[in-house]
């Protein structure tokens, strides 16, 4: 694309001669280049429309008229784009399945963002099919290209072994390097895990019906986990104040010191719609200092 656009600047030079055009003049420049088939200036014609720049008015339709153009010549970044807008439903009819395939055109060609969100489409199954396998895949990828997110997913795949052989050093490795790069959920679950210990680790990664299933049959550290999913709504679990407390209660009653130490927080400050209590604040407090 790069080469493409310098021989699109410098014929846009030459024509100029000595003296740069004016806006318009320039956009009616690419505008011409741009109908002859050249993919730099249709991606350059799709920004003008997309941006409202050039003294174009802002047109979606025309701008994804373009960037079609340039993604059927191939240009990585044209495909890119036009994945976007059938994601989102701009300038075109919303339509996830166009978005993959435009998406995995670019991917193919190298293009990390499209990578990305390919990884993350197979990932959460987005306009077709889920498969764990094909994310991690495409997720590889863009992480070898160094983006945070991809890493951070990707470290979270191999964590759990989702499409990847379970491997909790590579996971960690592809978490640290996310985190480097200031990436928040990175930076947030390596702190957890730190935490909670490498010894909680595996239950706490598990899938919300056998976590459950682990809870109910009296697994106390999957009580824990579960009463902290149910705080906060992730992984799998709705957001339910009442189980939180339930789960927290039950676990703490069987010895576990950090659900203890969540109960003395949630009575202390009113937390899960329970009212302030200083003096089971204090039961739970102690209790967890006693172990």
């Amino acid at each position: 694309m790069r080469k493409t656009l310098l021989f699109f600047g410098l014929a846009v030079y030459c024509l100029s001669v000595s003296a740069a055009p004016p806006p318009a003049a320039e956009t009616q420049l690419i505008a011409n280049v741009a109908e002859r088939g050249n993919t730099g200036a249709q991606v350059l014609l799709a920004l003008d429309y997309l941006h409202g720049h050039g003294g174009l008015a802002r047109d979606e339709h025309q701008a994804a008229y373009w960037f079609e153009k340039a993604a059927a010549g191939g240009n990585a970044y044209a495909q890119t784009m036009l994945g976007d807008l059938f994601a989102e439903g701009r300038g075109v009819p919303r339509n996830l399945a166009q978005a993959r395939h435009w998406r995995e055109k670019a991917a193919q060609q190298g293009n990390v963002r499209a990578q990305l969100k390919l990884g993350e489409m197979y990932l959460y199954g987005i306009g077709g099919a889920r498969d764990d396998q094909k994310a991690g895949e495409w997720l590889g990828k863009a992480a070898d290209q160094g983006d945070a997110h991809a890493q951070y997913l990707l470290g979270r795949l191999y964590r759990e072994g989702r499409g990847l052989p379970q491997d909790l050093q590579r996971g960690n490795s592809w978490l640290e390097r996310a985190a480097a790069q200031g990436h928040v959920d990175a930076i947030k679950l390596l702190n957890f895990l730190v935490g909670i210990g490498e010894s909680a680790t595996e239950v706490h990664e598990q899938e919300g019906d056998v976590l459950r299933q682990r809870a109910v049959a009296g697994d106390v550290e999957a009580q824990y986990q579960l009463a902290l999913r149910y705080e906060t709504g992730v992984w799998g679990v709705t957001q339910n104040n009442k189980e939180a407390l339930r789960w927290f209660r039950t676990a703490a009653e069987q010895g576990n010191v950090p659900a203890m130490r969540s109960l003395a927080q949630i009575y202390a400050q009113g937390l899960l719609g329970v009212p302030p209590d200083a003096k089971e604040a204090e039961h739970w407090r102690e209790r967890a200092g006693a172990q």
